[in-house]
């Protein structure tokens, strides 16, 4: 499975991009919109990948910040949302725009976007309200200094790969970022083991 791709931009458009990697390999990777802005002027980039292998077909989807693809392989595990709505869905309102609207089962909101009817909206806040309500919830992460934030996710994401609830992991965390702002991921990965 790819993880990410780093390479040279050969080619953009604001649905796809053309990245060649060191070994000369090119790759037509299928973009949002919030994607398309934050790589427009770069002549290098990474991007977190999700690959789709069918019998007829080898997609690449591309996102530039891990939570968009996280967003996206939430959405395409709802029944009836592919990923062209998904990347719709995440073009339309860009990522903690949309995880607030499903948090807060705005379906107003989601059926705004074209294709996007009364069901589908009310089965995408269903299934995925407590997923994406526990991860964007505003004051989980506020206030941490800039390094820390990226701490904090990271040590979030080993806990629950390790098994525990995204929840009980996140109040943990806070609870130890609060009292030490300058955590290293490691050391607030073995003191929130403690704290389990």
């Amino acid at each position: 499975m790819i993880e990410y791709i780093r390479g040279q931009v050969a080619e953009l458009n604001p649905a796809a991009v053309v990245l060649e990697s060191a070994t000369g390999m090119a790759f037509r990777i299928s973009i949002t919109l919030a994607t398309f802005s934050s790589i427009q002027n770069n002549t290098h980039t990474r991007l977190f990948i999700h690959e789709v292998i069918r019998e007829d077909a080898w997609s690449l989807y591309g996102f530039a910040e891990e939570r968009e693809r996280e967003l996206f392989r939430a959405l395409i595990g709802v029944s009836g949302v592919g990923a062209a709505t998904a990347l719709l869905l995440l073009s339309s309102l860009p990522g903690e725009e949309l995880a607030t609207a499903i948090a807060s089962g705005d379906v107003k909101r989601l059926k705004a976007v074209k294709g996007i009817g009364a069901k589908t909206a009310e089965r995408i806040i269903v299934d995925l309200r407590d997923k994406v309500g526990e991860s964007v919830s505003a004051d989980t992460r506020a206030a941490l200094p800039g390094m820390a934030v990226a701490d904090f996710d990271e040590a979030l994401a080993a806990l629950t790969m390790l098994g525990f609830e995204r929840k009980q992991s996140q109040k943990v965390l806070r609870a130890l970022y609060d009292a030490e702002p300058g955590l290293k991921v490691e050391a607030a990965i073995k003191k929130a083991l403690s704290m389990m």
